[in-house]
């Protein structure tokens, strides 16, 4: 029997160190949080100067370019905020453009954009097809499709003609524009012969 007593201490002590050592870890961990949930609040979690973001094809050709001197992100619906911000198109078989303003909010992972104060879109000239302006305080561009729209007040200019109108919608795949309702329209006698002209929407809806 006395040979095994030490046996019978070494058990002992060894079933008193699984049981503290499991009660320290389980202490632990209910006492720190390991991985915090992120918080979803409206303030900026992250931010950057000299903001430049590209998106590429399926070919990883650059077709699309951000940039601002100043970026903001927000958790809460996952967007980003940019000052002075420059939003540059250029897909083959399309024209280039280039849309400027104050500020640009980017959401649904970069695949809308709302360009806000002096928002200014440039159309460069492509093939038969002059160059086009529009301006308006508010721009939105869908990248991936190549639309760029507004339902605010804007001023149009295509070559030498010119529109104001409120609300519109640009096509830059077709170079088709839609501007829903229409006044102080000025179309050039050049720019009326032309392949493409800007012919209002006369329904005021936007089209299909």
């Amino acid at each position: 029997m006395k040979e095994r007593i030490p046996a019978l201490i070494a058990l002992f002590m060894l079933i008193a160190l699984v049981i503290s050592t499991w009660w320290a870890a389980d202490y632990a961990q209910r006492a720190i949080d390991v991985d915090p949930p992120a918080r979803k609040t409206r303030e900026p979690d992250s931010w950057s100067d000299k903001f430049v973001m590209l998106s590429s094809d399926a070919n990883g050709v650059p077709v699309n370019r951000l940039e601002g001197t100043h970026m903001q992100h927000f958790p809460y619906n996952d967007s980003y905020l940019i000052t002075d911000a420059t939003a540059t198109g250029q897909r083959p078989n399309s024209p280039r453009t280039v849309g400027t303003g104050d500020t640009a909010t980017m959401l649904d992972d970069g695949n809308k954009i709302v360009i806000r104060g002096n928002a200014h879109l440039h159309r460069f000239p492509y093939g038969e097809d002059k160059a086009l302006d529009v301006r308006s305080e508010e721009l939105i561009i869908y990248p991936n499709e190549d639309i760029i729209t507004t339902d605010k007040p804007a001023l149009v200019i295509n070559g030498n003609s010119r529109m104001n109108g409120t609300g519109m919608m640009y096509n830059n795949k077709t170079r088709k524009l839609d501007v829903y309702s229409s006044s102080d329209v000025s179309i050039s006698g050049q720019d009326s012969n032309r392949r493409r002209t800007t012919i209002p929407n006369k329904q005021g809806t936007p089209p299909q």
